[in-house]
């Protein structure tokens, strides 16, 4: 796989670990997995691909 060994990736998941902390790791992971996803349909033709925001309180509309 691109000329990686699994002592580079284990590092390079290390550094991914180190810059964006366990919390935000699953966050991340659905998102890249959405996008694999999405890219696949997209490149077989299919009409409709999936694209969802995520609902946050918009502090404009209180009041």
């Amino acid at each position: 796989m691109f000329g990686f060994g699994m002592p580079e990736l284990i590092v390079i998941l290390i550094i991914v670990l180190v810059v964006f902390g366990a919390g935000r790791l699953p966050e991340i992971g659905a998102a890249l997995g959405k996008s694999i996803r999405n890219f696949k349909k997209a490149s077989e033709g299919k009409e409709e691909i999936e694209i969802k925001a995520e609902k946050k309180d918009d502090p404009r509309k209180e009041g």
